[in-house]
Formats: structure tokens, sequence, C-alpha cells
């Protein structure tokens, strides 16, 4: 009886084991993953000998990511999403991000919380919970397309040597035999999934089903409401500074501007690859950044409304639905093809397929029927085709 008493506490015991090894789906070597609050926290990982090739953040630190091994259906299915963070036009501001997470892997988070489409629970994440899930880290300020440097200020912009060694890093991990694949990211990140989709999709066989989703990275090159083209002007110096234009697709730099190739209603066109565009009609940073920036509101009479849309005046609510009409307007090349797909919010948000109460949440706000997990998942499994906005939201103040 004894001796049977021990077996069972030595097979619980190695149960456990086993059950905290697949709850947690990594293998031997990968990074360091634990559970805190319910949200899977994972750690980060370095990418050694990056020097060597120029591949460094702003600073020369070296470039890092955060990655949680697939399982099941999902083991040779990836997802590499790159996290915003925004850019830099001049020496001033990149000097003042290598000082951040945002230029300098020495500041970076040792670990983070994997949520939204990096979510490792069925019930949060129903088609990408048990895929390999990538989360890269923005640290160059050019999404990842620049390859230059400023020798007096130390500076070193090398987003496109990053770009790559992040890809080689990958395919050594089991990439290479991915049997599905979707390149995404916020923001920048988002910029970044658009400007390099193509580029992804030659890294796999042509059997691999790869795909691409940029969520807030389609920024528009629109003038602000003082008829200036202030984000033009920032954008056409983060091209010029950090050598953007040799890495930028060449179907767009053969016929226009190499800043008018960063924007994204330049490229969609060109771009081969399925492509899905998920933004906000009225997203926060494009608000602040693009429509009314601080310089075009001197006395501070937008602000109430920048606060909640529902303190907005009527006219001040004319010039936004303008602005949205007119996104809409430069995603008809989205709408119109069958391969792409598109899901426009009204929300006054910035970033939604990172974020748990966006992405796949009983709160979430629904376009048409669907949250934005169903509507991207019926998407890239070609369930059905998913072209739709929607003007109504719950989340009318800044998320």
């Amino acid at each position: 009886m004894v001796r049977f008493l021990w077996v069972c506490i030595v097979v619980a015991f190695c149960f456990s084991k086993w059950v905290d090894g697949f709850v947690q789906y990594s293998q031997r070597g990968d990074p360091k993953t634990e559970i805190i609050n319910n949200t899977l926290m994972v750690s980060i990982t370095l990418i050694r000998g990056a020097e060597a090739k120029g591949a460094v953040c702003l600073d020369g630190t070296l470039p890092a990511y955060y990655f949680n091994r697939g399982h099941g259906s999902g083991a040779n299915s990836w997802v590499v999403h790159f996290q915003g963070g925004g850019w830099c036009s001049n020496i001033t501001e990149c000097v003042a991000r290598t000082k951040t997470q945002f230029g300098s892997s020495r500041y970076m988070l040792p670990e983070t919380g994997f949520t939204g489409i990096l979510s490792f629970k069925a019930e949060e994440n129903p088609d990408f919970f048990n895929w390999n899930r990538v989360l890269i880290p923005s640290c160059d300020g050019a999404s990842y397309s620049g390859d230059s440097e400023n020798k007096e200020a130390q500076l070193h912009f090398r987003g496109q040597r990053m770009w790559l060694t992040f890809m080689e890093e990958l395919m050594s991990l089991g990439m290479r035999h991915a049997k599905r694949a979707l390149i995404s990211g916020c923001s920048a990140g988002g910029l970044t999934s658009i400007l390099h989709c193509d580029k992804f999709r030659g890294l796999f066989k042509k059997s691999t089903k790869v795909k691409c989703l940029s969520d807030a990275g389609f920024f528009p090159d629109e003038v602000d409401i003082s008829g200036e083209p202030t984000f033009r002007n920032f954008f056409s110096g983060v091209v010029s500074l950090q050598g953007v234009k040799k890495n930028l697709p060449r179907f767009c730099t053969r016929h226009l501007d190499p800043t008018s190739c960063f924007f994204p209603q330049n490229l969609i066109s060109g771009i081969k690859t399925p492509l899905f565009i998920l933004n906000s009609a009225y997203d926060i940073y494009q608000f602040y950044a693009i429509l009314v920036p601080a310089s075009t509101d001197p006395n501070g009479l937008w602000d109430n409304c920048k606060l909640n849309l529902t303190n907005c005046s009527p006219s001040q609510l004319q010039i936004m639905k303008g602005y949205r009409n007119q996104m809409l307007n430069l995603l008809k090349p989205i709408s119109k093809s069958k391969q792409n797909g598109m899901s426009v919010t009204s929300c006054y948000a910035h970033c939604q397929a990172q974020y748990q109460v966006m992405w796949h949440a009983d709160n979430s706000t629904l376009i048409g029927t669907k949250t934005i997990s169903q509507s991207v998942g019926d998407w890239y499994f070609d369930r059905a085709e998913i072209k739709v906005y929607d003007e109504g939201c719950h989340y009318l103040v800044p998320q």
C-alpha cells in the first residue's frame, strides 16, 4: 500500500511538471515564461552577435524580442508582431530616444505580457492562441527601414539590418518550417508590416500561407487644420536622416519621391501579399500628430475635444468626419481587392490588436457582428471576405 502511494505521488509530481511545461508551451532553451494575474509573461531575448552585422538599436545596443513557442495545431504557425513606438526625424529627437526603450534595449522590459493577438488563451485569441508568437519592440525610429549612421552623435540608424537579423533569428527557431505566417504590427510597427509585407512573403515556400496585418499603421498624407503638411514634413525628416530611401519598395520609388513612399496610401496598391488594414477613422495619435498638432492650436481650443469626443463642437466634429471620409477614400484599393481585408472602426483609440479589450472580450466593440479577432481570423483563414467599417463605438474617450 505504501509503495503504491509513493508511486502515485511520483506520477502526480511528474504529471504536474508536464502540465506546467505544457501550459507555458516552452522548450529547453526557449525564453522563460510565467503566468501573473492570468497573463502570460514572456522574458526578453537579446540577439547575441548582431553587432557584428551592424544590426543594433539607435544607441548601439543589441536588438531584442519576446518569443513564446506554439504547440499542437499551431506548432508550425507564426505571428510576428512589431510593437509601436513612433519615429525620430532629427538628431535631437533620436538622441532623446536612446534614453528610452524606443532607442535602446538597455531600457526594455525584462519581461512583458502577451495579450490580444499574442494571448495564449483560446477564449481570448481564438485563431492564434497556440501559434508561435513573437513581439519585436521598436528601437530604431524608422519602422525598421533605415540604414545610415551619425558618428558625431553616436547614432546608429540600422533598422533594415535589424529587420534582416530578426528574420534570420526566427528562421533558426523554426519559422523556416512554417505552414502559416502572419506579420503584424501596431502604429510604427503597423507601418513596418506594410513596408516589409512582400519581403516577409519572400522568406517562405510558395506553399506557406503568408499574410500581413497593419494595426493603426495607415497614416494618411494629409494637411493639418491650418493647411500645413506638418506630418509630411516630419516623415521627410525620418526618411532623409535615417537613409530609408534605398529600402523602400521600388514599385513606388520608381515614380514617387521617397517621403511619399513612406506613406501607406502610396504602397497598398503595389503590395502583392494579402494585406489587412485595421485602423480607427478617429485614431487618437493621428488626431494629435496629423490633424491637430500642438503648433496649430496655441490657444487650446481643441483641448476638450481631444480629451473626449463628446466635448467636440459641431464644427470640430465636421472636420473630423471629413478626415474620416478622406481615410476611407484612400483605402479604396483595399476595399476593391478580393485578397485584402479591411476593418475600420470609429473608436477613439490607437492600436487595437494587442489590447485584449479591443481584440476579443465580452465588452469589445463589434464591427458588424464580429470582434476584431473574429474579423482578422475569418480573413486570414479565408472563411469570409472582410471589408467593413462601423460608425459606432463605445470607446469615445482616449484608450
